[in-house]
């Protein structure tokens, strides 16, 4: 499932060609994704200008000149592809051939600045819908969403607050999207290994008797930082299914210091232990029993 870092990639290589732009036709090439399109799906679309495109945790919102919002959510194996009419292709090093897999083109936006955008779907786990931009904050899957890891209300003291009395382990906390959004199995691992903190860790440990944010939630805060941003300049992870929309691979997992490195040396400096991988709430989890404390 592409976690914040592939949807913010996603976000950034749709803005040029979308914000600002109209988007002159719709198609809807199915009945349905995840869930069923809304019976005037393309009807509520064609002619709207795309006043603003961004990102609510692992989710695209593009504000929409009457007053709707278009939420979009890759699901397991969605992408978007740009089609510039006028511009030839030219792939970079991670280029992935996109044109065998046009069966699975289930939506279609033809915008005024002349790029096609495709939303290519085998698994039809992701979806789109309408909503009006009030329905905001009722909106079922956005309603229950915690803190934008990388807004600057994010710090150690809001974190320490989420987990206070939690009696779940450290990643299971991160991965609850009520208590910070975005973040997934990928990202939790890593931001986990860079703040020397043990995944089994109870989230309660990250506030003091006094109700302060200890140093392990300030470590782990600047670690969540640090990965996500890192991870977002390299374009996201591509592990399976996540593609930008130039159909380039991420390569953030080149830079992966535990997540599926089972077996392999720490690469914590003067460490000498093993990445280990056990399953945690039903995913697996990769970590240095020896460093992370």
């Amino acid at each position: 499932m592409p976690e914040l870092p592939e949807v913010e990639t996603v976000r950034r290589g749709l803005q040029p060609v979308m914000e600002g732009a109209v988007i002159v036709t719709a198609e809807a090439r199915r009945g349905d994704l995840r869930f069923p399109f809304q019976p005037d799906f393309a009807k509520r679309l064609q002619g709207q200008t795309v006043t603003g495109l961004g990102r609510r945790a692992k989710y695209l919102l593009a504000d929409l000149g009457s007053g709707d919002v278009l939420l979009m959510h890759l699901g397991m194996s969605g992408s978007f592809r740009v089609i510039k009419q006028d511009d030839e292709e030219t792939p970079g090093e991670f280029h992935y051939p996109r044109g065998k897999e046009s069966a699975h083109d289930h939506v279609v936006f033809h915008m005024s600045s002349g790029a096609d955008i495709v939303f290519n779907d085998p698994r039809r786990f992701g979806f789109m819908k309408i909503i009006g931009r009030g329905e905001i904050e009722t909106e079922p899957h956005l309603k229950d969403l915690g803190p934008e890891p990388l807004g600057n209300a994010f710090d150690a003291a809001m974190l320490a607050r989420a987990c206070a009395g939690k009696k779940t382990s450290l990643k299971a906390a991160l991965l609850d999207q009520r208590v910070v959004a975005g973040l997934g199995n990928i990202y939790v691992c890593e931001a986990l290994f860079r703040a020397h903190l043990s995944p089994r860790r109870l989230a309660a440990t990250l506030r003091t008797k006094k109700g302060e944010p200890t140093d392990h939630a300030k470590r782990l805060v600047e670690a969540i930082h640090t990965v996500l941003n890192e991870a977002i300049r390299a374009g996201g992870s591509s592990l399976r299914d996540h593609r930008q929309t130039t159909g380039e691979l991420g390569y953030f997992q080149h830079s992966f210091q535990v997540y599926d490195r089972e077996g392999e040396p720490c690469r914590t400096d003067g460490c000498e232990g093993v990445v280990k991988r056990f399953v945690q709430n039903g995913r697996s989890t990769f970590w240095c029993p020896k460093c992370q404390r």
